[in-house]
């Protein structure tokens, strides 16, 4: 290179010290019109000041807004070098790209608009979604009802097996949180069919009674279809008024049954089916007195004592202590479920659905802290049930 041609060429970065303007760094995103397209590679015209090229993996790799771009479109782009080998800008669409997804996904987040995105990959949590040019990630609750996984008894392998299904799906999906920061973009299907729902469900209110069928029975509760595509909720402790150990202990899936709607909460509708029946306790003094010689039948064993079943509504307790008047060692190898013996009734509260048996003969009694012990034990078993 000759010495004119070196001093013609001068270095890029000091005729821009010269030059009142605002010089870009690196990371900026600036603004051009495309004065060329060839051989893989875009030139940008930016601010008349200078020439700034995308080329390689900076074109379309992860931006389908400029995949077909033509001479005289504007454009953004983000500074990667101040000059490269040739005194040009070196300049990315991906990465501007990327500046622009992120702030579409905060403008779509606060206006609530549904987008589409596409289904990658899942793990026991959820499913790893493409979401235009970002990752973004679905939690298994933010699926809707008829893509949510309801596998008996919770398995987490057949949970996983369900959520693989998916891949490859396109859905309609709502941003609902956004970090560009740790790189964190939640987005929920289930928000688009709450939306959808809404006009349908300002029709019921709470205590209406709906018809559906039983569409799916975990160890929580059932869930009921009924009518314009909706779908509700029975808890466990709302299937029955006696205790029951498992929904499909009453139910199964296909069954024909009438609600009452107890809680209206956004999409989330809970259902009642024993509230449309009157609640025997309410009259178990007529059945059931102190000291009242019975026969029932065990239909749980727990280390705390007996689930005994009085009859098809009624179930009573024996704690461990009223089952014998020599100590217990294992109460499973002296009690079995189904066994049929003659208890005496030893306490009655209706209003807390309680009552309190011992075997017929026993002498013990339950001490105060036996009885703590009973209810907290029911306690845990409940929320057990509950989880």
């Amino acid at each position: 290179m000759t010495d004119a041609t070196k001093n013609a060429k001068q270095d890029f970065k000091t005729l821009l010290q010269g030059i009142a303007i605002n010089v870009p760094k690196v990371g900026d995103v600036v603004k051009g019109k495309v004065i060329s397209v060839d051989r893989g590679e875009v030139r940008l015209d930016i601010e008349g000041v200078t020439t700034g090229v995308i080329r390689g993996r900076e074109l379309f790799a992860e931006s389908r807004e400029y995949a077909d771009v033509k001479v005289g479109d504007d454009a953004e782009a983000t500074v990667t070098d101040l000059e490269n080998e040739n005194g040009e800008m070196e300049l990315s669409f991906r990465v501007a790209g990327f500046a622009r997804a992120w702030d579409n996904m905060r403008k779509w987040m606060k206006d609530g608009i549904t987008i589409k995105a596409k289904v990658v990959s899942a793990n026991k949590g959820g499913l790893m979604m493409r979401v235009e040019a970002l990752p973004g990630f679905m939690p298994v609750s933010q699926l809707s009802p008829d893509n949510y996984p309801r596998v008996m008894g919770g398995d987490k392998n057949r949970i996983l097996d369900k959520l693989r299904e998916l891949s490859g799906r396109e859905m309609e999906v709502k941003v609902i949180d956004v970090d560009e920061k740790d790189e964190k973009l939640i987005v929920s299907e289930r928000a688009v069919w709450e939306d959808s729902q809404k006009a349908v469900l300002d029709a019921y209110k709470i205590g209406d009674v709906v018809e559906g069928e039983i569409s799916a029975l975990t160890s929580f509760g059932a869930f009921v279809k009924f009518g314009d595509n909706l779908e509700g909720l029975i808890h466990i402790s709302e299937i029955a008024w006696q205790r029951i150990d498992h929904p499909k202990d009453v139910l199964k899936v296909g069954e024909s049954v009438k609600a009452q709607i107890i809680q209206l909460d956004h999409s989330k509708i809970y259902l009642s089916i024993k509230r449309l029946v009157d609640d025997p306790w309410k009259k178990v003094k007529d059945k059931y007195k102190m000291g009242d010689k019975v026969t029932g039948k065990v239909i749980k064993v727990e280390p705390f004592g007996l689930m005994v079943a009085l009859d098809k509504e009624i179930h009573g307790l024996a704690h461990v202590s009223e089952l014998s008047n020599d100590p217990i060692t294992n109460i499973h190898d002296k009690f079995k479920v189904g066994q049929e013996l003659e208890f005496e009734v030893v306490s009655l509260e209706p209003a807390e659905h309680r009552l309190g048996l011992k075997v017929a003969g026993v002498k013990g009694k339950v001490k105060k802290e036996e009885k703590k012990e009973e209810k907290t034990a029911e306690v845990k078993t409940e929320e057990a049930k509950a989880e």
